[in-house]
């Protein structure tokens, strides 16, 4: 029982390595744990898969070799961070390069030992690929390099029957402080570039906004112009249709009244009998009665001394006192010329009557 737990100890101890190597214990039974997978050679051929459990082993005649089947991860590099270049700087970086065997049979004898080269391969291609990146590409794209290197790296190593999960970049810095320095001077400097992009693209956004509010305002003020027109111009066209409507209905009753007065003043049956001179003594009564209704009206009014009445001139005949036959100046006119008299002297006598107008003569 001693010498079958010595020998399932080593075993272990020979899996946590990846990839076990033959052992030196002589037993007659190995056992493989779960996640690992085992193979047997009878004098160094013929290898037999050996799964999870109890199996045979006979010494000298029989070796096994076990292998890791669960995912594992390997640090670039062990201790120190790894030296390299981008495209424009040197730096030292660090990652995980995460595996895990697919095919047992070719991880034992396609490859001498397959964790030491997998971790070659991860150190040499990271190294690759970092070139390929500027340092701000590094820092802003960190996926991308992670995928580059995962698809570099899983091309190497998958002829070993191991798959490469993922590589994740740990610690990524300039070698030295002068670097540092001259990187951070060149963000400093980008820093700045990119605010005075923003200022200018502000100032672009600013005078555009400015401009579009002027032309906005000046359309308004267009539109509101335009439609002050509009409506004046409504306005007076309403207004005009109103004053002529008024007027066709003005003349239409003036024109009944005529009508009537005529008819009244004739004595006629219908107004079919009505004569034209019947019609003119209606319309000269009818504008009597309105001179009447403006004399009633002035005669009521306040602040009115003198006042000329006439159609004819400014001193014509009706003026003159035409109700008293036409020979006699009217009393208005009379008042007038006693006005007139005194302010210039009493150089002016009474009118002299004429049939066409009448006339003042001096003193």
């Amino acid at each position: 029982m001693s010498l079958l737990a010595s020998g399932t100890r080593n075993v272990f101890q020979a899996a946590r390595r990846g990839v076990g190597r033959p052992s030196g214990a002589r037993t007659i039974v190995t056992v493989i744990q779960q996640g690992y997978e085992g193979w047997r050679l009878s004098f160094g051929r013929n290898p037999v898969r050996l799964a999870p459990g109890i199996n045979l082993k006979i010494p000298v005649y029989h070796t096994v070799q076990v292998v890791d089947l669960r995912e594992s991860s390997i640090s670039i590099p062990n201790a120190r961070p790894l030296p390299g270049y981008t495209s424009d700087n040197a730096i030292i970086c660090s990652g995980s390069l995460f595996f895990r065997i697919v095919d047992g049979y070719r991880a034992c004898f396609s490859v001498s030992d397959v964790q030491a080269n997998i971790k070659n391969t991860g150190t040499s291609a990271m190294r690759a690929v970092l070139g390929r990146f500027s340092y701000d590409q590094v820092i802003s794209d960190r996926n991308g390099l992670n995928e580059q290197l995962n698809s570099v790296i899983g091309n190497t190593i998958a002829n070993w029957g191991v798959h490469c999960t993922r590589f994740e970049v740990q610690s990524f810095q300039p070698a030295n402080r002068e670097v540092e320095r001259q990187l951070e001077l060149q963000m400093e400097a980008e820093r700045n570039r990119r605010k005075q992009l923003l200022d200018t693209q502000a100032q672009i956004n600013i005078a555009e906004g400015q401009k579009q509010r002027v032309i906005l305002e000046s359309e308004g003020h267009l539109e509101a112009k335009s439609n002050e027109a509009d409506a004046k111009y409504k306005t007076v066209v309403r207004e005009a249709e109103a004053r002529q409507q008024q007027s066709i209905m003005e003349a239409s009753a003036l024109a009944e009244q005529v009508s009537k007065l005529a008819l009244s003043i004739s004595g006629a049956v219908g107004e079919a009998h009505v004569q034209p001179i019947d019609q003119h003594r209606a319309l000269d009564a009818l504008i009597e009665l309105r001179r009447l209704e403006q004399l009633k009206a002035i005669a009521k009014g306040t602040g009115t001394s003198t006042y000329f009445f006439g159609d004819s001139s400014i001193l014509g005949s009706n003026a003159l006192g035409s109700a008293n036959g036409g020979g006699v100046p009217g009393a208005y006119f009379i008042d007038y010329v006693e006005k007139t008299r005194a302010t210039s002297g009493d150089k002016i006598s009474v009118p002299r009557i004429t049939d066409s107008a009448t006339h003042l003569s001096p003193s």
